[in-house]
């Protein structure tokens, strides 16, 4: 299997990373992220829509997506000029949007909007409607709305119709009042990503993902218009609709965004399967996890932890919380998480200190959190991790989305609403303890040189909630499952010096069989802590 390759935009300093499969088709052999075959159909409305008689709103884009679900699927036809479609990596890198000719620069409020220029990896192009009061009307980027640095030249540029361009991002004030930092960015397939007070990019969010890690070839769906509602000067929120497009099906996107230190994006989904689908992954995210302390593997490297994510949490109905470690493991791993009607679930960056990575141009300890939030009831399914083998932090090889367990099948329609938690701190202070670091090693007493290969021994760290208060020669009791091929041989809890307690566990295992361990802890019989979740597997 193959991670999938990420063209870094502008280094690792800006850290735009995109699913290379996604954004431009190069094809993988053999892997799961496998390259689409075919980009959207365009959706071939005028440059205008909407009136005051009759006003364009999210209903009427759904059904208009759910009419166009019912017809053949249409590849777009590119209409790059030669000079653009085929720019390389240095020559994209150097065309940037001019700031000053930023939507809304010039006018009161919170919100201003830059556009991406189309070509490199980025052929398939978008429409941007804006729009008040339900009429939207076509806004087109013209070649003086970019600056072409060397080594282009820019005469090659000035009369060149885009039509559309590669994606936008949206600017408000995050860190101060006088300054628009960067909010949230929409380019490539159905990829975004945003920012909260304080962090830098690094993990993205999907549209939609459609047939991951199956024996189908994988789609990447598109957004390929969007009708932005125009800011007044009071709004907190950006509002945006958006047209997805993909073979096996189309879609109509509702974001609400309101930029702060934890920015939201309140989002719904309508999708119009046109063709039976075999797994449809809803509210997918993607990151980066090379190592960490609990796998560091062979990594010859001076940092200690290189990733953007470092763990899943999953909430459930009842309101247990379940943290999950990531990890880069040697074969394709996939984890399943059966669920009725859960909470949330997300890719958290749980460890903030910078001394844990020592990385002054990346700084992984200000990469964003992200949670999803259900809203309503999403009933039965299962939150599927897929975690892929990479040896480079240019790879995002973690996934995570919900599988709902009823079907998508052609002709049918679905929504689904959830709220999206962007940030340093995406989680809601609670009596629970959290797990604060989880470290592997060999089992046995390695001081005394009587190593067990069979065996593993877990240190798993809990910090915070209720029993940070509790004196060092309190009583914690530990409850560990595993399943019937391992073996509990010794267990105990002591305290941290920054006032939580670790729990060390050796296990032993029968056979090559995954071992799935289960760990919490209780006083009093009542639950104390988190659940710790792992995937013990021969070849860790």
């Amino acid at each position: 299997m193959f991670a999938v390759k990420i063209p870094r935009i502008d280094s690792r300093r800006t850290a735009l990373k995109l699913g290379l499969a996604a954004a431009c088709g190069a094809a993988f052999p053999g892997s799961l992220l496998a390259s689409r075959k075919a980009g959207a159909q365009e959706s071939g409305e005028p440059s205008t829509v909407g009136s005051q008689e009759q006003p364009f709103s999210f209903d009427v884009l759904s059904a208009r997506m759910e009419q166009q679900a019912r017809e053949d699927y249409r590849a777009p036809e590119s209409t790059l000029p030669d000079v653009v479609a085929n720019l390389s990596y240095d020559q994209h890198r150097a065309i940037r949007f001019r700031p000053e000719q930023a939507l809304w620069r010039a006018e009161p409020g919170e919100f201003h909007l830059q556009a991406f220029y189309p070509g490199w990896v980025f052929k398939d192009t978008t429409r941007i409607f804006i729009g008040t009061d339900g009429v939207y009307s076509q806004h087109v980027f013209g070649s003086s709305d970019f600056e072409y640095r060397p080594p282009l030249d820019p005469s090659q540029f000035q009369t060149l119709d885009l039509g559309g361009v590669a994606g936008f991002r949206i600017h408000a004030p995050l860190q101060r009042p006088d300054y628009f930092d960067e909010l949230v960015t929409f380019l490539g397939a159905s990829y975004f990503r945003a920012l909260g007070t304080g962090s830098r990019y690094g993990l993205s969010a999907r549209g939609l993902a459609i047939n991951t890690a199956t024996s189908e070839t994988e789609e990447f769906p598109r957004f390929s218009a969007f009708y932005i509602d125009q800011p007044q000067p009071a709004d907190a929120s950006i509002r945006i609709m958006a047209e997805l497009h993909s073979q096996s099906l189309t879609g109509a996107y509702l974001f609400v965004i309101t930029p702060g230190h934890t920015t939201t994006i309140e989002t719904t989904c309508r999708l119009y399967p046109r063709t039976d689908i075999t797994r449809l992954g809803i509210a997918p995210l993607t990151s980066m996890y090379t190592f960490g302390e609990n796998d560091r593997s062979d990594h010859d490297d001076f940092r200690p932890e290189v990733h953007d994510s470092d763990g899943l949490m999953v909430i459930r109905a009842d309101g247990e919380e379940m943290w999950r470690p990531l990890k880069n493991p040697q074969t394709l791993a996939l984890s399943y998480f059966q669920e009725s009607s859960p909470r949330a679930f997300g890719l958290l960056q749980r460890d903030r200190d910078f001394s844990h990575y020592q990385d002054t141009e990346a700084r992984y300890d200000l990469r964003p959190s992200l949670m999803i939030e259900m809203l309503g009831d999403w009933g039965n399914g299962v939150i599927e991790l897929v975690e892929i083998p990479t040896d480079s932090e240019a790879n995002d090889n973690i996934v995570a989305f919900w599988v709902p367990e009823t079907k998508a099948t052609a002709g049918s329609a679905m929504e689904f609403r959830y709220l999206m938690k962007w940030g340093l701190s995406t989680m809601d202070e609670t009596l629970m303890a959290r797990v604060s670091g989880t470290y592997v090693g060999v089992g046995g007493n390695a001081a005394e040189a009587n190593e067990n290969p069979s065996s593993r021994r877990f240190a798993i760290n809990f910090t915070g909630g209720s029993i940070h208060n509790l004196p060092p020669d309190a009583k914690l009791d530990p409850l560990v499952d595993m399943p019937s091929n391992a073996r509990l041989l010794d267990s105990s809890l002591s305290r941290l010096p920054d006032g939580g307690w670790r729990l060390s566990l050796e296990i032993e295992r029968d056979d090559d069989q995954p071992v799935e361990l289960r760990v919490k802890l209780s006083m009093l019989q009542r639950i104390v802590s988190e659940t710790w979740l792992y995937q013990w597997t021969s070849t860790t």
